[in-house]
């Protein structure tokens, strides 16, 4: 069957999203500091990231909602220093809005542009980034998050809500993702076509996923793809 979609990944697949959650960090720290700092000397970045993670460990039915992981985690912060929730709604907004002040990868703007002209694109997020607030969304005819779903990848339901999306069989799908083991191995779970996109030139990690779960296809950047999907057009 021939490619009549694309699906993405988004984080770590159009941009690095490191320099994100740590501009972020920052941008919430300095605004406690402004705002509130009685809780930035209580929860300096490191102190605030840790209590994350014990609210996601403590949390386990929140494992694909990284947005509520996030609200209470700034809930225990403020209520520890004896403030309630009413300035949660900020400065999880201070933090959302730089999370997604991403700095893509230089070959994502033109491919996305290029490869939206010819075929429906979705993307498919375990993340909470906002195509939207990047400014990325108009390429996309849907978009697709774990936190919507109810589901994170690899579960094959997100992949197929996609699907869904696009009212298109899974089989005609190619989904491009960094991560072998959820982009690769869940889409390829969901009966759909797979991308790798390997920037780095990794070695496929043969300890963690199954040589038989290898991508139709392994990209260094989106320009091949492009070129790859031309040539089959």
């Amino acid at each position: 069957m021939r490619i009549r979609a694309v699906s993405f990944d988004l984080d770590d697949t159009l941009w690095p999203i490191a320099p994100a959650i740590d501009s972020a960090d920052r941008a919430l720290d300095d605004w406690l500091h402004a705002c509130h700092p009685a809780v930035a000397r209580r929860w300096p970045i490191p102190a605030l990231r840790a209590l994350r993670e014990r609210v996601a460990q403590e949390h386990p039915q929140l494992s694909h909602d990284f947005t509520a992981q996030r609200m209470l985690t700034l809930e225990r912060a403020f209520a520890h220093c004896g403030i309630g929730e009413a300035h949660v709604a900020d400065a999880f907004e201070v933090y959302f809005a730089a999370r997604n002040r991403v700095n893509c990868y230089r070959d994502v703007v033109p491919a996305l542009g290029a490869l939206a002209a010819r075929l429906p694109l979705v993307s498919i997020s375990n993340g909470n980034a906002d195509l939207g607030r990047i400014g990325l969304r108009e390429h996309f005819r849907a978009c697709i998050s774990a936190r919507e779903c109810g589901v994170a990848k690899p579960d094959a339901a997100i992949f197929h809500a996609a699907c869904a999306a696009l009212e298109l069989e899974p089989a005609a799908i190619l989904h491009v993702g960094d991560d072998p083991l959820l982009d690769v191995a869940g889409a390829h779970a969901a009966g759909m076509r797979t991308a790798w996109l390997n920037r780095s030139g990794l070695a496929w990690p043969t300890e963690a996923v199954p040589e038989a779960v290898r991508p139709d296809l392994e990209l260094r950047d989106l320009a091949g793809l492009v070129q790859w999907l031309a040539a089959r057009a």
